[in-house]
């Protein structure tokens, strides 16, 4: 299994501090909020991109991905009734996958609860068919780029659209690709009624990418999750992909966070 952890943890350091502390403490990769670089995508140069990717590279660790990619972005929406913000929206998601790819990365975690939340008088089976058509052509551009796209459900008090594991691996599916699939992800996946363990058997092989959190926000062994039999769900049908620390209370401090947090990893997963 390789570990990784989320950048917005360390959200006063460089960049390049935060690689070299993350491959130092001894995780596999790093994964990227866009919005700790620019408030768009397209607002980060080529040159800039390139020095990401050789940045990991010269501390001898992956990009895993990014996340957290619709954040501060504005006029996006996957389930408007507005063709426009849909069209924009489409445009953006593709944008997203070139820039994955620059950087060496190979997943984007699609969460962003606001920007798909149904708005009155839309129906879920409209936004279900909006959202649907959003993705068609950046999924076909992560196919050429060697991206997969990753759509996260979440929790019914994050969003009112997709909030099961089982939803989710129906709305990626339609695409039939294996560059559309979706994430677990610990703390969601502690709103559902079955047991974390059943959600990971049932949703593989459509899953892509995990997330490893504690459902208080904070980060592995700082809770009360049990990670042993969430390691030995992901063995059994044969995971071997990116387990990455995603946290939403820095209580702790980043040093802390992303030391304990691997230590509780690795002997769940030893």
């Amino acid at each position: 299994m390789k570990f990784a952890i989320c950048n917005e943890i360390f959200k006063d350091w460089t960049l390049e501090d935060t690689v070299a502390f993350v491959a130092k403490t001894g995780y596999d990769a790093l994964e990227i909020a866009p919005f700790t670089i620019a408030k768009s995508v397209t607002d980060i140069s080529a040159s800039r991109r390139a020095q990401i990717k050789d940045l990991a590279a010269q501390n001898n660790i992956a990009i895993s991905g990014i996340h957290w990619v619709l954040v501060q972005t504005e006029g996006l929406h996957l389930t408007s009734p507005d063709a426009a913000t849909r069209q924009r929206t489409a445009e953006y998601f593709s944008a997203l996958v070139d820039f994955c790819a620059d950087i060496g990365g190979r997943f984007i975690v699609v969460g962003s609860p606001k920007q798909r939340n149904l708005e009155p008088g839309v129906s879920r089976e409209q936004g279900w068919e909006w959202a649907t058509a959003i993705f068609r052509d950046p999924v076909m551009r992560a196919e050429q780029r060697g991206v997969t796209i990753c759509f996260e459900p979440l929790a019914p008090s994050e969003t009112n659209f997709i909030n099961t594991a089982e939803d989710g691996v129906a709305f990626v599916r339609q695409l039939n690709t294996p560059h559309f699939k979706i994430i677990l992800d610990v703390k969601a996946m502690s709103s559902e009624a079955k047991p974390i363990p059943q959600i990971i058997k049932e949703s593989w092989p459509y899953f892509g990418y995990f997330h490893a959190n504690d459902k208080n926000l904070k980060g592995p062994g700082f809770g009360e999750i049990d990670f042993k039999p969430i390691a030995a769900a992901l063995k059994e049908v044969g995971y071997n992909g990116f387990v990455s620390v995603e946290v939403f209370k820095f209580d702790e401090g980043p040093q802390v966070i992303a030391r304990e947090s691997l230590k509780t990893l690795r002997a769940a997963f030893a």
